[in-house]
């Protein structure tokens, strides 16, 4: 790439977005300011999500003003799956339609001391609000970070909070999350009352106001009240700063100058992280496009949406289907089933395989609503993961893990003396708790582990699929899991089944979801159009 002036080019500040208008309008306010102090340079922003510009509207801003350098600078805090994967996908997008424009792409604001300082100011004025005088080795300082599935940005929050704490003489700082990691907001507040310090102070780690910004702050209320003798105070988040405007700009600078650097050393896509060692080498994908710009968009009943369209089968599947449907009786059968007992039978190609299928009370309609809720799909093996359609897992936006060939489920299978199937159970129990979907297709001693912690431990997924084939243990496995009368499931009798027979269900189950939104979007655009002929008239 060429960089003939490194003193013009175009800057592109991007932002998440926010459904909070208040948000939005701080960061426009900031945008402002970058103006401000770098006249010489064009500066536009767009949004990943949630409100307009969008990105793809702030580079053609840059392309139209004839910028041929622009860099991008992601208006986040710390590298995490928007700034190292979201941010990049699109840029990379961007330059491949447009080779004869120089794009760079800058670090996020990160651990910069010109951020410290404005925490510090920020903390100053929340003690000027009280009338009482207290020591800071009397005071716990609270950060909230936003919290994210990187354990390496959910780190760097830690790492800002002990550079305040010693910086600015705490007795001792506490790190809790908005969301995602632990411990969540409420959680870490009533743990820090219980320090012993004098006095809170509470501060929200992010750079905007907003809805989580202010649930952080109803947070520090309700501790407040419920521990009156604890002063608990509430500073100010970043915000609109010179020194946040600065920070970008050198981050911008920096990008131009090739010297972005991002913190690689411990990214879980670049090398392997004890608990993510599946996210190495993750492609880099953008997953904002449905809900680009969603706040000024006309989503009144009657638009085209395609995320709500139906199933729609190859042409080859839809014929089969048809062969299936016409092939045997169904009529024993409720209608809630036959999509997954009809996948069943092309599946493994029998018609008779449907006939020692059990499910539970509800567990159709328990799978549907965990799918839609819950988003996460765990099973025992990577063939049942893999069988899953990759098309359908995209538009519900659903998540997918396996564990059983991770470095710790085999530590655990070895130190424990069970098989690793039945270790990878154990730990999507430790790591997901309830809110899954679980498929098991290959390994008896998987629905033997899932059966023993719902049983010892209260462990309750919202549905449990257990399929799988063998002699050795399997129709003993399938026959516990049908007097598991705690959690909805789908299994059956004997020794057939397979990997293919539990990713079917699931794939049967996201086929009912997708088709049930695509009725109630044509209701509502139904509804719509009778409301617009009773208007008109």
């Amino acid at each position: 790439m060429t960089t003939a002036n490194q003193n013009t080019f175009g800057i592109v500040v991007a932002g998440h977005g926010s459904r909070d208008p208040d948000g939005v309008k701080e960061f426009e306010q900031l945008v402002e300011l970058i103006k401000k102090r770098t006249p010489q340079q064009v500066v536009s922003h767009g949004y990943l999500e949630f409100a307009s510009p969008t990105i793809d509207q702030a580079v053609a801003t840059q392309l139209n003003a004839g910028t041929q350098q622009v860099v991008m600078v992601p208006g986040v805090l710390l590298a995490a799956s928007h700034a190292k994967n979201d941010m990049p996908s699109e840029l990379l997008a961007f330059a491949k339609y447009h080779p004869d424009i120089d794009f760079h792409f800058g670090s996020p604001l990160g651990l910069h001391p010109l951020l410290l300082q404005v925490m510090q100011e920020r903390i100053v004025a929340a003690e000027a609000q009280s009338p009482n005088t207290v020591r800071r080795d009397d005071t716990c300082l609270v950060l909230v970070g936003r919290g994210t599935t990187d354990p390496d940005a959910n780190g760097e929050v830690s790492k800002f909070a002990r550079m305040l704490e010693e910086g600015m003489g705490f007795g001792t700082a506490f790190v809790c999350y908005s969301g995602t990691a632990k411990p969540l907001v409420a959680d870490g507040l009533r743990a820090a009352a219980q320090l012993g310090y004098t006095r809170l102070i509470v501060v929200p780690f992010f750079l905007f106001d907003g809805i989580l910004v202010k649930r952080i702050y109803a947070a520090a209320d309700a501790i407040q009240e419920r521990e009156p003798a604890l002063e608990v105070l509430k500073a100010g988040y970043l915000g609109v700063h010179p020194n946040v405007a600065d920070v970008m700009i050198a981050r911008a600078q920096e990008a131009i100058e090739g010297r972005a650097a991002m913190n690689c050393a411990l990214c879980k896509y670049r090398v392997q992280i004890v608990g993510f060692e599946e996210q190495v080498g993750e492609p880099q994908r953008a997953h904002h496009l449905k809900v680009r710009g969603l706040l000024d968009k006309d989503i009144t009943p009657g638009n085209d949406n395609p995320e709500f369209a139906r199933y729609v089968p190859h042409p080859i599947e839809a014929e089969s289907f048809r062969i299936i449907a016409a092939g045997r009786d169904w009529s024993a059968f409720p209608a809630a089933y036959l999509t997954i007992l009809q996948r069943l039978v092309h599946t493994s190609g029998d018609f008779n395989a449907v006939d020692d299928i059990y499910f539970s009370a509800g567990a159709v309609e328990s799978g549907i609503r965990a799918l839609l809720r819950c988003k996460m799909v765990v099973t025992d093996v990577t063939m049942v993961q893999m069988g899953l359609k990759r098309a359908l897992l995209e538009q519900l936006g659903i998540e997918t893990w396996c564990g059983v060939h991770d470095n710790e489920t085999a530590l655990m299978a070895e130190a424990q003396g069970i098989t690793r199937s039945a270790s990878g159970i154990r730990r999507a129990w430790e790591k997901f708790g309830n809110d899954i979907v679980l498929a098991i297709g290959d390994a008896p001693t998987a629905i033997m582990e899932a059966a023993r912690l719902i049983r010892e431990h209260g462990w309750r997924p919202q549905l449990v699929i257990g399929l799988p084939v063998g002699f050795v243990g399997t129709c003993e496995a399938k026959a516990d899991l049908k007097r598991c009368l705690q959690v909805p499931r789908i299994t059956n009798s004997g020794t057939r089944g397979g990997s293919p027979w539990a990713a079917s269900v699931v794939n049967g189950l996201m086929i009912d979801a997708v088709n049930q939104l695509a009725s109630v979007s044509a209701d509502l655009a139904a509804q719509g159009d009778r409301d617009s002929r009773i208007t008109l008239r």
